[in-house]
């Protein structure tokens, strides 16, 4: 893991961040880079700030601090040395990288015509590091399964791994459960972190049943899914706006199964979003599964049946 996050930063940064133990990187959720402020990375919900000797310390005062130079010539390394062909994700304010690695991008902000057209004088990059958990869904999965697909809504707050399960869950419906067949799988990937896709192509294991529109919002996404791959069920992360249910109904509608993620911290959380009201007024979700943080994050909370009681 180290060696192939450290191919990713300039020569300088790749000293600096080469002077950490290997066993170090072990977990790494983040790693962020602000012109003139400390590198930190993020660990185990925890913050550590890495100097110029490459030593790991708590005290923010010992980070080492980034010129603009060497953030500027991190992204350009990350893409390649071809910033135009990356353009169109970087006017969305990330790139994804070989690995499936996602990187977030601040910076001055370029508009025409009130739409966004690229970012410039790059200030800050957040290399959120993707981590596979290869049967994390394994405890929930049966719920999701059987005795057939269900419609399913996964509750995280923020960094708890709701993606990470969605994509597990995605995965193995795709290749097939418990004896079952697998069955075609659409994911929209409106922020490429479900599937990861560089140049197009999965970098994370979605299964080979599993088509893929990358960087395409959800709401367009869903319709074009359903009416150009006809899908067992069509998956999509952090749903919240109108379109997005309006694109809901429509699919489910159609006879296909949806899981999706919404952020929240529970159940009674979740029925407190006015714009998840009529949706959920329908009694359409059959299954809802919390997450939280217990020592560390993905802890599967509870799992809840359609009439929001714990599952058996």
């Amino acid at each position: 893991m180290k060696n192939e996050l450290l191919s990713y930063f300039g020569l300088g940064l790749h000293s600096i961040l080469g002077g950490v133990k290997e066993s170090f990187f072990a977990g790494v959720e983040e790693i962020r880079l602000r012109v003139g402020k400390p590198i930190i990375i993020y660990k185990n919900n925890k913050e550590y700030f890495v100097g110029a000797d490459g030593g790991v310390y708590t005290d923010i005062n010992l980070g080492y601090r980034p010129t603009a130079k060497e953030v500027n010539k991190t992204l350009e390394l990350m893409c390649g040395y071809s910033l135009y062909a990356f353009g169109e994700e970087i006017k969305n304010g990330y790139i994804t990288l070989q690995s499936g690695h996602r990187v977030g991008i601040t910076g001055q902000v370029i508009t025409e015509n009130g739409a966004i057209t690229g970012i410039k004088n790059i200030n800050g990059l957040n290399l959120r590091v993707s981590h596979e958990v290869l049967g994390c869904s394994n405890e929930v999965i049966r719920y999701v399964c059987e005795p057939d697909l269900k419609h399913c809504m996964i509750i995280s707050p923020p960094a708890c791994g709701k993606t990470t399960l969605l994509r597990d869950i995605v995965r193995i419906v795709s290749d097939g459960y418990g004896g079952r067949p697998g069955q075609k799988v659409g994911v929209v990937d409106e922020r490429s972190e479900i599937a990861g896709c560089y140049m197009g192509v999965a970098q994370n294991n979605i299964g080979q049943r599993t088509d893929v529109l990358d960087s395409c919002p959800k709401s367009i996404g869903m319709k074009m899914l359903l009416r150009s791959m006809s899908p067992r069920l069509i998956a999509v992360d952090e749903i919240g706006s109108r379109a997005d249910i309006d694109a809901i109904d429509e699919v489910t509608n159609a006879g296909v199964k949806i899981i999706c993620t919404v952020h929240g911290r529970d159940i009674d959380d979740l029925l407190k979003k006015p714009v998840l009201n009529g949706l959920l007024n329908k009694n359409l979700f059959e299954l809802f599964i919390v997450l939280g943080y217990d020592k560390k994050p993905g802890k599967i909370m509870g799992v809840y049946g359609q009439d929001y009681k714990r599952a058996t």
